[in-house]
């Protein structure tokens, strides 16, 4: 059965390169039918289990169809070609192909074809290198972007946020954060939004920057709805008990269930954070004189506990 594909296949291209050839007589390649030909040939050949030559073929079926300016059906040779590569456990090739095959959809007017096809590369390549995972989906992110697919951008943009977290790489993860949360309150979709306030506190917290992380939840009250919702409420106990150094009420809010349930990445933060100097803050002892005139100002305070939410 093999061998019956194999010599298939062969034909297919024989019949390809009769198809190139010129004479006096035919003056131009008939390229449109030699692409024919080799995509045949590399079905015959994957049949056969010939992915090294099965790759071949597709890569001059796209050579044929490059040639005819038929730029969509160039690129979706490229992609097959890249996963003939992929079945031969050679991805960083494979994702080299459909990247090519990304910027020929651009090329060919077809960008949310490209922006899908970057997405799988990215899903392929994440197991075994995130950091090249994190680039596709941020290519496709921006293909959509350009193209004002705010919807589809942000859902890419949120793939490369939570692999940058899980390669500590916070400064990055801020940025892509805040770019998610920006989409998301020009789309209007404002309790991801919260969401995103509470994705950037952990990640400035682990960044050892109180004051950025306080700044997110200070810019989030213009979000409508923000100001009293459980999210503003447990960021500013959170705030307050880092900066107060209590990690009794930091415990208690990065194992609560709003926090607890997050994506996972977030929620490994949550569950990690430390309290620089940990420990719980101790009041001052208070003298029996000072217990009254303590307690009206007890009172005041009270008023403004668990901040502005």
């Amino acid at each position: 059965m093999a061998a019956q594909k194999i010599n298939e296949a062969h034909e297919h291209i024989a019949k390809a390169e009769k198809y190139l050839k010129t004479s006096f007589m035919k003056w131009k390649p008939d390229y449109d039918s030699a692409a024919s030909e080799y995509a045949k040939a590399a079905v015959a050949f994957k049949n056969a289990k010939q992915l090294e030559q099965a790759k071949d073929a597709y890569l001059k079926e796209a050579e044929a169809h490059t040639e005819n300016r038929a730029l969509f059906h160039a690129a979706k040779a490229l992609e097959q070609a890249g996963m003939m590569l992929k079945d031969m456990q050679r991805m960083p090739e494979a994702i080299q192909y459909i990247e090519k095959a990304s910027m020929m959809y651009v090329e060919n007017g077809t960008p949310d074809t490209a922006a899908m096809a970057l997405d799988r590369a990215g899903k392929l390549i994440e197991p075994m290198d995130l950091e090249k995972a994190v680039n596709l989906y941020q290519q496709a992110a921006s293909v959509f972007e350009n193209e004002d697919r705010l919807r589809q951008a942000v859902e890419l943009l949120g793939k490369a946020s939570r692999l940058l977290v899980r390669q500590h790489r916070f400064d990055e993860a801020a940025v892509s954060l805040q770019k998610e949360k920006n989409m998301y309150k020009e789309i209007e979709n404002y309790p991801t939004c919260f969401k995103k306030t509470i994705a950037q506190v952990l990640v400035h917290l682990h960044r050892n920057d109180f004051v950025a992380a306080d700044k997110c939840v200070r810019e989030s009250y213009s979000i409508p709805g923000f100001s009293g919702s459980e999210d503003c409420v447990a960021m500013e106990q959170l705030l307050q008990g880092y900066d107060e150094q209590d990690e009794e009420q930091v415990y208690r809010v990065c194992n609560s269930p709003l926090v607890k349930y997050m994506d996972n990445d977030y929620a490994k933060l949550a569950i990690s954070l430390k309290v620089p100097g940990g420990g719980k803050k101790k009041k001052s002892p208070t003298t029996p004189q000072d217990a009254a005139g303590g307690a009206q100002a007890d009172e005041e305070e009270d008023e403004y506990e668990g901040g502005l939410c």
